[in-house]
């Protein structure tokens, strides 16, 4: 059997290698998305942009073949202990676009009883899995 152990994989040119046609995340980002928007770590994320409450629009800095992927999250608010949900997507047009191959829109809420909000959250985490053009 043979062992491949390295440090850092580089592309030819130096950069950093491509995943393509792999089980491997994508694009992931880990952002604060109260206030002004703060990016903690991100992977492939090239900016996230506040559309408004709860509303936020994530562009790749390296597209996606198509807009198939698939995307998955958590949301987060540290002030109270209701449940926070995250949808992604177009939502029939009313609150968001259609994903493309370089962009996608989320949507965060918190649930308390019946009552269902948008709310921006202090803990915003989206993974991306797909393949890249």
């Amino acid at each position: 059997m043979s062992v491949l152990k390295a440090d850092t994989i580089q592309s030819t040119g130096g950069g950093a290698a491509t995943l393509t046609k792999q089980s491997a995340a994508k694009a992931w980002v880990n952002f604060n998305g109260t206030g002004t928007i703060a990016v903690r770590e991100s992977f492939n994320t090239s900016g996230i942009t506040d559309e408004g409450a709860g509303h936020y629009s994530t562009s790749f800095t390296n597209a996606m073949t198509d807009a198939d992927y698939v995307v998955a999250g958590t949301a987060m608010f540290s002030s109270n202990n209701n449940a926070h949900c995250i949808s992604y997507g177009d939502n029939n047009g009313a609150n968001g676009e259609q994903p493309t191959s370089s962009r996608y829109e989320v949507l965060t809420s918190y649930v308390y009883g019946s009552a269902v909000s948008s709310q921006d959250c202090t803990r915003v985490q989206l993974q991306t899995s797909g393949d890249l053009a």
